[in-house]
């Protein structure tokens, strides 16, 4: 079974969420050629105060 995680900065909309879940599994299951109901997707949201990139938190990018 494929687990995949997702992590993004700040929040998603529902319907952006669905989409990412569909297309995520419609590309594992191709290219590793598992059945679409055998993949496990998480979507980890986290604040972008939580978040730096070369020292500098994402929110005050």
């Amino acid at each position: 079974m494929p687990y995949v995680s997702i992590r993004v900065a700040g929040k998603l909309t529902k319907e952006q969420k669905q989409k990412i879940a569909k297309g995520v599994t419609d590309v594992i299951s191709e290219a590793a050629g598992k059945p679409k109901e055998s993949i496990l997707l998480f979507i980890d949201e986290e604040s972008r105060d939580s978040i730096a990139k070369g020292g500098v938190l994402i929110e005050d990018m």
